[in-house]
């Protein structure tokens, strides 16, 4: 195993040892005869990482745009995180927050209410992930409203249990096999100006798509007057990383208040710091109803939590809702303290490196033409791979994404063929030089000859 201060920052087109090496594969082989098929989409084994670098089983060396899909809020292993962690570890590390009272619970709760619009008058109920917040989110929505429909957008990605599910519309492969679904559920189009959806281009199409809420669905087969509440990501993530027009959260909201709809923002991706602001709702100005959170959330501990006006959550009778590790004591001490690093100097970090590694890859834009778009806001961007005729080209984005592990580079795929960076929000701007090389590097690879 390499040591973390031995290994020098290499030259952007060397890699020590092909990948995967000896020890990954056999890792490789030993989880497939004990893992249920999961999506793995290259042979990284970890062995160990700091910040945002990792070094596999083999001891090679990468570069994280990945954090463990926008996970690793503050990078791997920061030392803050670790120091409370093993504080809260020989203190208690769970009792039931849904069944008892404990300080870590209660601290986080208050941080992340101080971190909400206006600063008050929200309340949390923590989760383990992301698609448990949905969830909570679409439950609270019904018993608050009275009201059964929801509704939400083409490419959305809310999560894979069942009523998440429900609502998630990225991929065939993740509802094929599943259904029933969740009944009351319709999908609309996502306010996304490079491929419009009803052939029009902003701004003369003055955000239309969300028109057709009110034109065609309410007017078929959803009465506004039924709807529960209506979800959106405030970038879309699985869907392609696809930053919506500026008015169109605004636009939602109003029809929400029009007809006393909920509005429900799922920032488990974008949020946390991520864009540069601690929610991407606030790029727009609007507040909602009700917000899911996780991922950057816990610091890469399991940690979820679905925020709701005062006036919501209070409505929910003792027992309508539970789990039984929401509010571990462990996971709620890393959550706070990563919080605060957040607020003290991580999303201003996400605001200026996210800025230049923008840049940086609109750069790239204009060496190859196979790059369609570069889009994104703060540590949250996505680069979208076209073929000659405009069209998604999914197997060039797919060749990319491997080459580039095969460079020390780390990056995934989502929608129907961007990459993602989301690093560690602790990126430095030498980082983000060194991805780019190796980003390009890679691309020159798969579109030689």
């Amino acid at each position: 195993m390499t040591a973390h201060t031995d290994t020098a920052r290499m030259p952007a087109e060397y890699m020590p040892e092909p990948v995967p090496g000896p020890r990954a594969q056999a890792l490789v082989a030993r989880d497939r005869e004990v893992i249920a098929p999961l999506g793995r989409v290259y042979p990284l084994a970890i062995d160990h990482a700091q910040g945002c670098e990792v070094w596999d089983v083999d001891g090679n060396r990468f570069l994280d745009m990945n954090a463990g899909i926008a996970v690793l809020a503050a990078g791997h292993c920061h030392p803050r995180l670790i120091k409370v962690a093993q504080e809260q570890l020989q203190r208690f590390t769970h009792m039931a927050g849904t069944d008892f009272y404990n300080e870590p619970m209660v601290r986080a709760a208050e941080k992340l209410v101080s971190l909400m619009p206006g600063g008050k008058d929200w309340q949390v109920f923590f989760t383990n992930s992301g698609t448990e917040a949905v969830e909570a989110s679409i439950k609270l929505a019904r018993y608050a409203t009275g009201r059964q429909n929801i509704i939400a957008f083409y490419g959305a990605f809310h999560g894979r249990s069942y009523g998440s599910l429900s609502l998630t519309a990225s991929k065939p492969r993740q509802r094929r096999g599943f259904f029933p679904l969740l009944p009351g559920v319709s999908h609309t189009y996502y306010p996304n100006c490079y491929r419009c959806p009803i052939n029009l281009q902003f701004p003369s199409c003055e955000i239309a798509c969300l028109d057709l809420i009110e034109r065609t669905l309410f007017k078929t087969t959803t009465p506004p007057e039924e709807v529960a509440a209506i979800i959106i990501e405030p970038i879309q993530g699985e869907g392609g990383y696809v930053v919506p027009p500026p008015g169109a959260l605004a636009r939602l909201r109003s029809i929400c208040d029009r007809y006393g709809i909920l509005l429900i923002v799922d920032e488990v991706q974008s949020g946390i710091g991520r864009t540069g602001k601690m929610w991407a709702f606030e790029h727009e100005g609007i507040v909602p109803d009700i917000v899911a959170s996780a991922k950057g959330l816990g610091g890469g501990l399991p940690l979820g939590a679905m925020i709701a006006r005062t006036e919501l959550a209070r409505q929910w009778q003792p027992g309508s809702h539970g789990n039984t590790y929401g509010g571990n004591g462990l996971t709620c001490a890393v959550a706070y303290e990563l919080l605060c690093m957040v607020e003290e100097e991580l999303m201003a970090n996400a605001a200026t490196v996210g800025a230049y590694l923008l840049e940086q890859l609109q750069a790239l834009q204009q060496r190859f033409p196979q790059i369609g778009a570069v889009r994104g806001r703060g540590l949250m961007i996505g680069v979208e791979f076209v073929d000659d005729q405009g069209n998604p080209a999914g197997a060039l984005a797919d060749a990319v994404m491997e080459e580039s592990f095969r460079k020390g580079l780390l990056v995934l795929t989502c929608g129907a063929s961007t990459i993602r960076f989301c690093p560690p929000l602790t990126v430095t701007m030498a980082q983000v030089d060194e991805a780019v090389a190796r980003f390009a590097l890679a691309i020159e690879a798969c579109v030689a000859g």
